[in-house]
């Protein structure tokens, strides 16, 4: 995905690459299952979390019995360590319009939406100036390019909550609801999404993915990556590396890879302690599993996962209990209350990890830390109290001995003890 030269809002140059060339395809040449089966042979997976074929979810709307449908882009972005949606969006959001436009023509959505991050105002802005430009060149508004056909995009500012960014969750507070995820079932948009409607939901990386296959072919699309997941992944790289950044790369590359070619290694010698693939709520992998593949296949069997690709690297000068900590109350900080064991569960998991940071834990507690994930986790309407659960899993399982060793000294050990006189300093 290449950034263009000038503004970026700037449409001129993006036509210049052959940009809305897939959208005049889709207008004038090809068909909605035209569309949908170029993408299933290019095999291409969600790039938001879940890795589920892009082309069978287009498909079950495109033919659903139900004739109101929807489209929403979900460019909610909230989890720690993972802010490649940000780039598109602030870098090339005329490709991603174009997908959007693609997609909402392929299902035949009677409105169409991209729900974006509050907090994102630089790039919302850059947003909403090419669509404006998209829509100047008769791009999208009232009979397009002269086809007869209308379709117009609305940029909908979003609640800035990291529950806001599952997308049952983003529906509702488009609705002018709580942001907070729908009991199940029904289970997917696909079938009961905005307005209990049939709605068509991509995140931001899937869909500025579409207007390169058409143009280019599934073959083309598929020459790299895996031959589960072709096709490249822009990964969120931050933590100990000494150019963290965003970066794109096959789907299949190592993590090792990731962090020294494009990370530049670990800063100050330092050596790699552990390394979450796909962010804190996915669980952790240690330095010699560094030659896993980055898919979501490969990380799934080995016990992990891709998610969104935030990949945060932590170095061995890192306490990994104050680290927990960091994430566990970043998950009690999210949640959305509606589920007890979330509310309840989360709370109290920070509470353990802070006794225990702080020195005043006990065995006891590392028992009790274990039995609460077991209890909370899959019990809650999204996966926020089960990530929040892997991790404290995870940190117990790998580094159990840092732990061990605050409870044994009462302080933690990666800092100096404090004296008398350094206490009252």
């Amino acid at each position: 995905m290449q950034k263009l030269e000038g503004a970026p809002w700037e449409i001129d140059p993006y036509l210049k690459t052959g940009g809305y060339e897939a959208w005049r395809k889709c207008l004038k040449e090809l068909t909605p299952n035209d569309i949908v089966g170029e993408i299933k042979k290019a095999g291409l997976r969600g790039r938001g979390g879940a890795g589920f074929p892009t082309g069978t979810k287009w498909d079950k709307v495109l033919n659903h019995r139900v004739q109101e449908r929807y489209f929403v882009c979900n460019a909610g972005e909230h989890e720690p360590g993972t802010f490649k949606d940000r780039h598109l969006l602030k870098h090339i959001p005329h490709q991603l319009i174009e997908g959007c436009l693609i997609a909402s023509r392929t299902v035949n959505a009677k409105a169409s939406y991209i729900y974006v991050n509050h907090e994102y105002a630089e790039e919302e802005a850059n947003l909403r100036k090419a669509i404006t430009q998209a829509r100047e060149r008769g791009l999208l508004g009232k009979n397009i390019l002269g086809t007869g056909v209308d379709l117009d995009l609305e940029v909908y500012s979003g609640h800035g909550s990291y529950v806001a960014g599952e997308e049952t969750a983003m529906l509702e507070s488009m609705q002018g609801r709580p942001a907070m995820p729908r009991q199940k079932p029904p289970f997917y948009p696909t079938d009961f999404g905005l307005y209990g409607k049939p709605t068509l939901v991509n995140n931001v990386e899937t869909l500025c993915n579409i207007p390169q296959i058409l143009k280019n072919g599934a073959a083309w699309f598929t020459q790299v990556g895996t031959e589960k997941c072709p096709g490249t992944m822009l990964f969120s790289l931050s933590g100990s590396v000494n150019r963290p950044g965003v970066y794109e790369m096959p789907m299949g590359v190592t993590i090792r890879d990731l962090i020294e070619t494009c990370g530049g290694g670990v800063p100050n010698g330092r050596k790699i302690k552990a390394v979450f693939p796909g962010g804190p709520a996915f669980s952790m992998v240690t330095a010699d599993q560094l030659d896993l593949p980055m898919d979501f296949d490969s990380l799934k069997k080995a016990g992990t996962g891709l998610g969104s690709a935030g990949t945060i690297v932590i170095d061995d000068a890192t306490c990994m209990v104050a680290a927990t900590l960091k994430y566990s109350n970043f998950f009690k900080g999210e949640s959305c209350g509606q589920c007890p064991p979330c509310r309840m569960g989360t709370i109290n998991l920070a509470t353990l990890m802070d006794k225990i940071e702080r020195g005043e834990g006990s065995r006891k507690d590392l028992d009790s830390l274990l039995q609460l994930c077991g209890f909370v986790k899959g019990t809650g309407y999204c996966t926020l109290i089960t990530g929040a659960a892997v991790l404290v899993q995870s940190s117990l399982r790998l580094f159990q001995h840092e732990f061990e060793e605050h409870i044994r000294l009462q302080r933690c050990p990666f800092q100096p003890a404090r004296t008398g006189a350094g206490a009252n300093a």
